[in-house]
């Protein structure tokens, strides 16, 4: 009997802590493309933190801090609906075609964001551009306000990603 009370009891106090690693849980997305075009020639338009012009939704990038494409950079992008999103470099290879960086304020409906963006050659002209990230939903609360939920931090980071590649490999394709 006092083993089962004990194990109660222990089982209690164990809950609200696995309770509240559930909520706040860590989002993965991950959206590729496939370009015909060499993968110079699309890191060209990519591969330069300080200008996001490819992607259909910003309208200007401002470089805020440090040197365009050296690690710690940091960069405003203005969106064309008025919204702002802060952005610091965390890892740049030229060579190997990969931008590292995290988002550090913004209106999106996330935080703790950390993405990259990978050009890979896969073949004579073509081009494999893998846009990935982990993040977590803008309101930790067990119920969250409307809005701030996974399922609409998902909806947004997949629909950033589906229209800049789109609109990548239309200006790469050109």
């Amino acid at each position: 009997m006092r083993t089962l009370k004990r194990a109660l009891v222990l089982a209690a106090f164990a809950l609200p802590v696995v309770s509240i690693a559930a909520i706040d849980e860590t989002l993965r997305i991950r959206e590729t493309i496939e370009i015909n075009a060499p993968a110079d020639k699309v890191w060209a338009h990519a591969g330069n933190f300080a200008d996001m012009s490819w992607h259909p939704a910003v309208a200007k990038t401002t470089l805020s801090s440090g040197t365009a494409n050296a690690a710690g950079a940091q960069r405003v992008l203005v969106l064309k609906d008025g919204g702002t999103i802060h952005e610091t470099l965390t890892e740049f290879d030229d060579a190997n075609h990969v931008l590292k960086y995290t988002i550090t304020e913004s209106v999106l409906p996330l935080r703790e964001y950390d993405s990259t963006l990978q050009v890979q050659a896969v073949g004579e002209g073509k081009t494999k551009v893998t846009w990935k990230s982990m993040f977590k939903r803008k309101d930790p609360a067990h119920e969250p306000k409307a809005g701030e939920d996974d399922k609409t931090a998902r909806d947004t980071v997949t629909s950033i990603y589906q229209s800049g590649l789109q609109n990548l490999k239309a200006l790469s394709e050109k």
